[in-house]
């Protein structure tokens, strides 16, 4: 039986189509991928965003942003093997710091974990393997959408929250959308800073989970934060670590090649692979994509040595 498409998402998929009609065959099929709760998790976002006075112009306005820019970069990186950009300066302006950009992208971000079905997989790895009755502390480097945290508050029994984002837009939908989505549930200790990870005065083996989605590829040095996320986790904390390779974006800086570079990595920083998922591009085996050298997504469960 073909599910009934909830009336903003079904207005939302309109409008992209209308302005982007050869998306029309992917975002459908994305869509009807969706289950139930997560169609009713999308209807929800839009709905809240309607009273905050985002409108579904805009969102699809910030989708298609997202979209274009990331099928530019694409085209650039299969001409030359190699991002545009390579370091922090050179995108940050454009990008973090620019406020107008970065309110586009935050909703585009969020947005992509339900129409974009490696993101999407993504999302569930993360929901089916966060220990559910651990208590302690949670730490999230980059929230960014906020919908890893505030899952992890509404789905486990850890006891405090800390996020971590150097974008002062980014802390700020992120604080907005969590107060929506936790809004009459039970209290639980969470906070948002905008700071440096990497300068950040954090305790040492202080963490019992931490969560990095996204953000390794957006960094010059990411051993640098992986050996911090070591020296943050607790012996037996649990560690979820997503990123791509050959995944070209207007603020992808560091280019992963393979998933054996990023094995070596996290063995460089004192860290083991307990779980992975790998995800080709889609309507591509993985050897298709790494010999055509198309995105991949990967996402990890980490341990402590």
């Amino acid at each position: 039986m073909t599910q009934k498409i909830p009336s903003h998402v079904s207005v939302l998929v309109a409008k992209i189509v209308a302005e982007q009609p050869l998306h029309k065959g992917f975002i459908t099929a994305s869509v009807a991928g969706l289950k139930e709760d997560e169609l009713a998790l999308l209807e929800d976002h839009l709905s809240f965003c309607i009273r905050d006075g985002i409108t579904l112009d805009y969102l699809a306005e910030s989708y298609l942003i997202s979209v274009m820019d990331s099928l530019r970069e694409q085209v650039y990186f299969a001409k030359h093997k190699k991002y545009r950009y390579s370091s922090f300066a050179e995108v940050a302006g454009d990008v973090y710091f620019n406020k107008t950009y970065m309110g586009h992208y935050m909703h585009a971000l969020l947005l992509t974990l339900f129409f974009w079905p490696n993101h999407r997989e993504m999302f569930r790895f993360l929901k089916n393997t966060i220990p559910k009755d651990k208590p302690g502390k949670y730490l999230e480097i980059g929230p960014g959408h906020g919908y890893f945290i505030s899952t992890a508050i509404e789905t486990t029994s850890y006891g405090g929250f800390l996020g971590v984002d150097i974008s002062e837009t980014s802390i700020a939908q992120t604080k907005r959308l969590m107060d929506h989505r936790l809004s009459g549930r039970p209290h639980k200790d969470f906070e948002l800073k905008c700071i440096d990870f990497l300068s950040a005065d954090l305790p040492e083996n202080g963490f019992d989970a931490i969560v990095m989605g996204e953000v390794l590829e957006h960094v010059e040095r990411p051993d640098l934060f992986m050996k911090q996320i070591c020296r943050l986790a607790k012996k037996d904390a649990y560690i979820f670590v997503t990123t791509c390779i050959d995944a070209a974006a207007v603020d992808h800086i560091y280019l992963f090649e393979s998933t054996r570079q990023l094995s070596d990595l996290f063995d460089a920083c004192g860290l083991s692979i307990v779980e992975s998922l790998v995800l080709p591009y889609e309507g591509k085996t993985l050897e298709e994509s790494a010999a055509e050298r198309l995105p991949v997504n990967v996402a990890y469960v980490l341990k402590r040595k």
